[in-house]
């Protein structure tokens, strides 16, 4: 085989695989958005079929044969080339192991496993999703061991999110965090709390989707290449980089609810949307892991969202979109209730400081599902027990408890912990912009651009072409979680006046 004959059959066989990916994208995109209650089972024939196509296509031993060609010829390929090989041949390892009948199967239990899940947490009835989820982890346990074997089955699907990381490491990590900032929590427990009553007050949804736009404008969202969608679980979406679809939710008593997670989706499509254009439609193509990605969409969201300039330069337009709800309401006020630190029961809307901990309990019950010492049964009881344990509530119900998150539903164990990573992440790169360029003067007048040209220039052009070491050692230089926990310690202990 010619070299160049070796190179077009990489870039055909890239290509196929996107085809496929999108087309699973759009059905799931459809599923969760705009498509009719109980079309699951059309939606997971269609899956399976995709998925077994797809496995067909990547686990064929040619697929093997020309990659390991294309490795003994590194010296002849791009930089580029190089990394897509090396990429694609890790995957080809790890799907030529999966049989194709289990990765049918896989496809279409997810697909069944969203729908039941919505049933499941609109009606408070975690014993419904109990099948699904059991049937989940067993998967998950069985695909550890086709990733690879060599090490324990949580460690092996850690990896698929962030490589690099495993439970020995997220131990040390959380309990440092924990030891941080759990007598910060509790200080500011003795403290009086702002008033946030302002914001649970009626706000209409259409009056949130006009603001959800306006957020969009601020942070520079191409509407050309960047939609917005309504969904149960927030998400984010990517096609390649003139296509991203970001979806929130909207509660009529919650503005900063939805405002929140628009900013923090929004990180993640400016994420997308930066990728260079000459690795699109290669494995390259796409946030280089989950904890990169997630630095730059918990960037967005509190870093930037939550500071004070930023408040102060978007509240005249908010006050302006809720004239009533927010009349006599200050800037400062607001920049205050966004930041009031106080254990919750929902994550997505946790403050900074008590965020981690939501994170630490699903770390906790992950590593016990996935290596067998807690059973799908019993997950509502220890659930609430690590919450109480952890952030000091009650829980009372499994729909603000275990049934929150959508993670588990799609078979994405092993992601949770790659927010608590991506926020020390972004709280380093803060840092280190700062030492380079004035970050909040243009802030503060709702210019967002040199912030995201700096992100750009040092995370987002890459997309797989850096490892995710590379990328974070790019951005943040030695990785050192302590300026995370410091940033947090500082801003609270200003915030509370301890």
């Amino acid at each position: 085989m010619e070299l160049n004959q070796a190179l077009e059959e990489l870039e055909t066989l890239q290509k196929k695989m996107y085809a496929y990916q999108c087309a699973s994208s759009s059905l799931y995109l459809d599923s969760v958005t705009v498509a009719p209650r109980d079309t699951a089972q059309g939606r997971g024939v269609a899956l399976g079929i995709l998925a077994g196509e797809s496995h067909k296509l990547f686990a064929d031993p040619a697929v093997g044969e020309l990659l390991d060609f294309l490795e003994r010829r590194g010296e002849a390929l791009t930089f580029s080339q190089r990394r897509q090989v090396e990429e694609l041949k890790r995957s080809w390892r790890q799907m030529s192991r999966i049989p194709a009948e289990e990765y049918m199967a896989y496809a279409q239990l997810t697909n069944e496993a969203s729908d039941v899940w919505h049933k499941a947490k609109e009606n408070n009835d975690f014993a419904s999703f109990q099948p699904v989820l059991e049937q989940l982890v067993a998967f998950n346990r069985k695909f550890a061991g086709y990733y690879d074997d060599t090490k324990a089955p949580y460690d092996a699907l850690l990896n698929e999110y962030e490589r690099g990381v495993d439970m020995a490491y997220l131990d040390k990590f959380f309990t440092a965090i924990r030891e941080k900032l759990v007598p910060v929590i509790h200080a500011i427990g003795e403290k009086a709390q702002p008033d946030d009553s302002f914001l649970h007050r009626e706000y209409p949804v259409e009056d949130q989707r006009k603001f959800s736009d306006y957020l969009m404008e601020v942070m520079g969202l191409d509407r050309a290449h960047c939609t917005i969608g309504e969904t149960e679980h927030p998400f984010t979406l990517n096609f390649n980089n003139k296509d991203v679809r970001i979806t929130t939710n909207y509660d009529p008593h919650d503005v900063a609810s939805s405002m929140y997670s628009v900013i923090h989706e929004g990180g993640h499509a400016k994420y997308e949307l930066g990728i260079r254009d000459d690795i699109q439609y290669t494995c390259l193509a796409g946030g280089v892991s989950m904890g990169v990605h997630e630095s730059q969409s918990r960037f967005y969201e509190n870093l930037i969202g939550r500071s004070r300039p930023f408040i102060e330069a978007i509240f005249p337009k908010m006050r302006a979109f809720f004239p009533a709800q927010l009349a006599g309401v200050t800037a400062e006020q607001f920049y205050r209730a966004v930041n009031r630190a106080q254990p919750t029961l929902i994550r997505i809307e946790a403050d900074e400081l008590t965020y981690c901990l939501h994170i630490m309990v699903r770390y906790e019950m992950e590593k016990q599902l996935i290596g067998g010492t807690l059973e799908v049964k019993d997950v509502p009881k220890v659930w609430n027990r690590l919450y109480k344990e952890y952030l000091g509530i009650d829980v009372p119900d499994d729909k603000r408890g275990c049934l929150q998150d959508s993670h588990w539903s799609g078979g994405s164990f092993g992601y949770f912990p790659s927010y608590a990573l991506g926020s020390a992440y972004g709280a380093q790169m803060l840092k280190n912009m700062e030492r380079e360029f004035d970050v909040w003067g243009p802030v503060s007048r709702g210019d967002l651009s040199q912030v995201s040209a700096w992100l750009g220039d040092k995370v987002h052009q890459y997309g797989g072409l850096l490892t995710p070491a590379e990328v974070v050692k790019n951005a943040c230089g030695d990785f050192d979680p302590t300026v995370y926990t410091d940033y947090l310690v500082e801003k609270y202990s200003r915030l509370y006046g301890l």
